[in-house]
This record gives C-alpha cells, sequence and structure tokens, in this order.
C-alpha cells in the first residue's frame, strides 16, 4: 500500500511539473517584463480616422465623407456611414504610408494609435486648417491565431491596444493537458521578414520576450509534448499491425474457402 501511494505521489508531482505555468515565481517577488506592451500600426493595418472639431464643418473634409470624396481620388479609403462623423476605413499602404485628406501621406508604421493621432493632429494644426483639431484613430480588425494543443484553436479578434500571451491562451481555453509548456512559439511578420519565438511558460524569463506581448497577426503555436507524441506513434503502430492481421485473415479465410472448394 506504501509503495502504491508513493508511486501516486511521484506521478503527480511530475504531472504537476510538466503543466504548471512560471514554476520558478517568488511570492511579492518583482519580474521584468518587455518594455513593449502597445500594438503598432504595420503595411496593410486598415484603421478608422475621425477629426473632430468645435465646428463640425471644418473638420467634414479631413473625415473624406460622401459628400468629400471629390477631394481626393486616393483608392484607399471607402465610406462607411452618411454625415460628417462617420467612420472613414483607410488601409495603411506597402510602405507603412497612411493617406489623410487635404494633408496628404502620412508615414505611421511603427507607431501606435496615441503617436499617430497626435502626429496628424498636429500637422492639421500646423496647416493652419482647425486650431482645436482632435483626431481619433482605430483599428478596424486585429486579430491573433492560436493553434495545436490548445482548448479551441482559432482566429481570435483583439480589442485593446496590447495583449500578452497569456492572455491569448486564455481566449483558447487554455492548453490541454498535452501541450508543451516549454516551448510556445510566436510567429510574427516584422519588416518584411518571419520571425519566430520561443517561449519557455514555465519560466519567469518569458515575460522578458518581446514575444510576451503580441502583436496583430502573430501566430501562436502550442506543440505537443512528448506523452502525446508517444501515444499518436502507439496508435498509428497500433492501427498498422491490425490492418496487417486483418489482412491476413482476410487472405488466409479466402485460400481455406477455395482449398474447401476444390475438394
Amino acid at each position: 500500500i506504501y509503495l502504491v501511494m508513493w508511486a501516486l505521489l511521484l506521478s503527480s508531482c511530475t504531472a504537476i511539473q510538466r503543466t504548471a505555468y512560471i514554476q520558478d515565481v517568488q511570492d511579492n517577488t518583482a519580474v521584468n517584463v518587455a518594455h513593449e506592451s502597445q500594438i503598432r500600426i504595420k503595411p496593410y493595418d486598415r484603421l478608422t480616422v475621425v477629426v473632430s472639431s468645435k465646428d463640425p464643418e471644418l473638420a467634414a473634409p479631413f473625415n473624406a465623407t460622401s459628400s468629400y470624396n471629390s477631394l481626393s481620388s486616393n483608392p484607399m479609403g471607402s465610406s462607411t456611414a452618411n454625415g460628417a462623423s462617420s467612420l472613414q476605413t483607410r488601409t495603411v499602404d506597402e510602405n507603412g504610408v497612411l493617406y489623410i485628406p487635404i494633408i496628404g501621406n502620412v508615414y505611421c508604421a511603427g507607431k501606435t494609435r496615441s503617436e499617430l493621432s497626435a502626429e496628424i493632429a498636429q500637422k492639421i494644426k500646423n496647416g493652419g486648417y482647425i486650431s482645436d483639431a482632435v483626431v481619433n484613430i482605430q483599428f478596424v480588425d486585429m486579430k491573433i491565431f492560436v493553434l495545436g494543443e490548445v482548448e479551441r484553436p482559432g482566429q481570435y479578434d483583439i480589442t485593446r491596444d496590447h495583449v500578452t500571451i497569456l492572455e491569448a491562451l486564455a481566449m483558447a481555453g487554455d492548453m490541454t493537458i498535452h501541450g508543451n509548456r516549454q516551448t510556445v512559439t510566436v510567429v510574427r511578420k516584422e519588416e518584411g521578414k518571419t520571425k519566430t519565438y520561443v517561449l519557455n511558460m514555465l519560466d519567469t524569463k518569458m515575460f522578458e520576450s518581446p514575444a510576451y506581448y503580441l502583436q496583430q497577426n502573430d501566430v501562436v503555436y502550442v506543440q505537443p509534448n512528448k506523452y502525446k507524441a508517444a501515444t499518436a506513434e502507439i496508435n498509428q503502430n497500433r492501427n498498422f499491425w491490425l490492418s496487417i492481421a486483418t489482412t491476413f485473415l482476410s487472405v488466409a479465410s479466402l485460400v481455406v474457402t477455395i482449398l474447401a472448394y476444390t475438394k
């Protein structure tokens, strides 16, 4: 009985070591966290840009509503509503440039929403168009993708300016018992290149990774652990040998039938 209890205790400790997050964390101890937290604008992002003022007539041309489309031939804007306060969807081009009516092209790649808003507002004021311009910028669609050994793999919308990898895993229902918590991979496109980051979710050093805070269109992949891989291999081998045995029995039965018929 003691041997059985000891074996169960050891297996329980091993299971905890495989599944518990940030195992080296200490109570009331500060950890270093990656500095970059806010999502930054990238080429091909779709944004809504709304310019406001105490005088709506002054702000209306910057919002490029249907009444003011003649002011610009820019093909990247598409009006989504009528009136001076309508939301205007604009796409950042491949060079990271966003077209704004009246003031022209604005380079925005690598900037946060608040940084770009302040820059556009300042350009409007410096041009003498509106002295009290207020610019509001929103992402039209921001998504991340969570794949592999999670409860609900799929595509998830981001509704805030920052999201951590822990929050992304929570969106997907957390890892399954078969997820490898030591090798969670984040695939990210940066400066025209695809980069990969591997995070060990058992270690507090994951907070220091550039991929701790996710960016739009990041792909989070949870690899299966060795136990899941071994189980899959066993099942595959078992299915293979069952298929061989079934085929052998079918052939043997056919041979017996033919022999019996010939007699």
